[in-house]
């Protein structure tokens, strides 16, 4: 399949955003307290998101930020097609997790560097294969969908090695073990607009039926180039914050925020490529995120 073909194809589908408020709030420097959290996301809900990526199923000794989304979830209004996604980081997360029937996804973070595999969840690539395979079986069993994130897809700040032949080949392993939704995950906004060309024309048609898409970091100077590069190669799953906050407190300890929704969706209106929107509730939800995020 030659990339004209991929473009053309990419132009007509419904591109898919995915805001994540939990990146957002994760890493941010006090606590946010419950009930501003469920008046923010209720207010997402009603924007026209394909997802919301609220919260995760993680140790609060880890990410104390987090510790409240069980109380979170409950208090969620789901009353138009917007899903939500929780991140888990082992098997006893995705347990709880799989209480709660609001839940449509699971995501779990799945480093191809060794190193950060190690301080993300405590745990080597090969053990974190398994943890992939339990929490598959749970997410078949309970219905839900597990969406894999290819941490540290585009290099790492670590020294360990990186090659497109690596994103293959843990994108293959992926598909072998049923998942349907990868998303190269820019942890550190290491991307450059060719690399996420040549991983994206590389992936896209090797896997036709899988949903290939990215979870990408960037600052003011860099997001629109990372953004087009994505969408040109035939993207249509593209994730993003309001504000561009957000970051992984895992990482590294300057964090480089998320590509900005609000960027992102003024840039789709004027492409003439921008899902239906609740513009009402778009501006709502930055209203709330400007009080939230200061």
């Amino acid at each position: 399949m030659g990339n004209n073909t991929i473009l053309k194809q990419s132009t007509n589908q419904a591109i898919q955003l995915i805001e994540c408020p939990r990146d957002a709030m994760q890493g941010w420097k006090h606590f946010i307290p419950t009930k501003d959290k469920i008046r923010y996301i209720n207010s997402l809900l009603k924007v026209g998101f394909h997802t919301i990526d609220f919260g995760s199923f993680v140790s609060p000794k880890a990410i104390p930020q987090m510790a409240d989304t069980k109380d979170l979830v409950k208090e969620l209004e789901m009353n138009g097609p917007t899903k939500l996604l929780s991140v888990v980081a082992n098997q006893r997360g995705a347990e709880e997790a799989m209480q709660f029937d609001q839940i449509n996804y699971l995501g779990f973070p799945f480093s191809i560097s060794p190193s950060f595999q190690l301080l993300n969840t405590n745990s080597s690539i090969e053990q974190s294969l398994k943890t992939v395979e339990s929490i598959q079986a749970l997410c078949v069993q309970h219905g839900k969908e597990l969406v894999i994130y290819l941490s540290m897809g585009f290099g790492n700040p670590y020294g360990d090695v990186y090659s497109n032949e690596m994103l293959l080949k843990w994108t293959q392993a992926m598909v072998d073990r049923g998942i349907g939704i990868i998303s190269l995950a820019d942890t550190v906004g290491l991307a450059t607009p060719n690399q996420i060309t040549t991983a994206l024309n590389q992936l896209i048609p090797s896997f036709p039926d899988t949903s290939i898409g990215v979870h990408l970091h960037a600052q003011t100077n860099n997001w629109e180039n990372k953004f087009e590069a994505a969408l040109d190669a035939g993207c249509v799953r593209v994730d993003g914050a309001l504000k561009g906050i957000g970051g992984c407190p895992m990482a590294q300890e300057e964090l480089i925020g998320n590509m900005d929704s609000i960027l992102m969706i003024n840039y789709l209106r004027n492409k003439n490529r921008l899902p239906k929107i609740n513009e009402d509730a778009f501006i709502k939800s930055i209203q709330i995120a400007n009080e939230i995020f200061q």
